[in-house]
């Protein structure tokens, strides 16, 4: 009788402790949903074109220049399929208004530059007109005024800009002249340096009086450089006498 209930109780006891370890147990959580990861948005594409110069006569040719960002695709309006980012000479036969469209990942961006092409028109006949004339010489130089620019610069100042302007209304009026553009500069730099300087110099005169309806063909453009100084004197009112674009009557 002792044995048995040994027995029973020695069972009783394993069933509890199986139960007990059993509760120790915890259950196993469920892993967190999937979460895709986020993809970022592609950047907006942006676009610009200019137009070099803007307005021309006809038959003269113009460099377009557009840059591009974050575009796959570039497409001009008249031209086609274009490089992302790049230079063309055209040359409109009439008033051109350039339309870029730039396409990427990101969307679509837009830009747009005009050309003004220049009809001539022929002279009404019987009214008196100071349009073939060439003018004097002294009317000329009082004038057509001189550009000055500042130091390692090409770019038009608004004192050179107002010369340039009064220039190409004096040379539309005159349409008989032809103008010689020399670009100068002080004597500091190499001989190479400046005379490259100076071309750059002519070369944005000249790009004032086109933009202001002068016709290119009627203006030829050279570098003296350093190579021939209005003053002699080693200081900034004398290096600022020979930075400068002078116009002459090309004969």
């Amino acid at each position: 009788m002792t044995i048995v209930l040994r027995t029973r109780t020695l069972l009783t006891l394993t069933t509890a402790t199986t139960l007990l370890l059993a509760g120790c147990h915890k259950k196993a959580s469920a892993p967190p949903p999937y979460t895709a990861p986020s993809i970022a948005a592609a950047a907006a594409p942006t676009a610009t074109i200019t137009a070099s110069p803007e307005a021309i006569d006809m038959g003269s040719s113009v460099v377009l220049t557009w840059r591009t960002s974050g575009a796959t695709s570039v497409n001009i309006d008249g031209i086609g399929p274009v490089n992302l980012s790049g230079t063309q000479n055209v040359t409109p036969s009439n008033s051109t208004n350039f339309h870029l469209t730039a396409t990427g990942d990101g969307g679509t961006a837009e830009a747009s530059v005009r050309v003004t092409v220049r009809v001539p028109v022929a002279p009404t006949s019987g009214t008196s007109s100071n349009l073939g004339d060439t003018g004097t010489d002294a009317a000329f130089h009082a004038a057509v005024q001189d550009v000055f620019f500042d130091y390692d610069s090409s770019d038009l100042r608004p004192d050179a800009t107002t010369n340039a302007n009064n220039a190409a209304a004096y040379l539309n009026a005159h349409t008989g002249i032809k103008v010689l553009i020399g670009g100068y500069c002080d004597e500091r730099g190499s001989a190479e340096y400046n005379l490259a300087l100076g071309e750059t110099r002519a070369g944005a005169a000249k790009t004032a009086l086109v933009n202001a309806g002068v016709s290119a063909s009627r203006i030829r453009v050279v570098s003296y450089g350093k190579e021939k100084q209005f003053c002699t004197e080693q200081d900034e009112s004398c290096y600022q006498q020979n930075r400068r674009a002078q116009f002459l009557i090309d004969k």
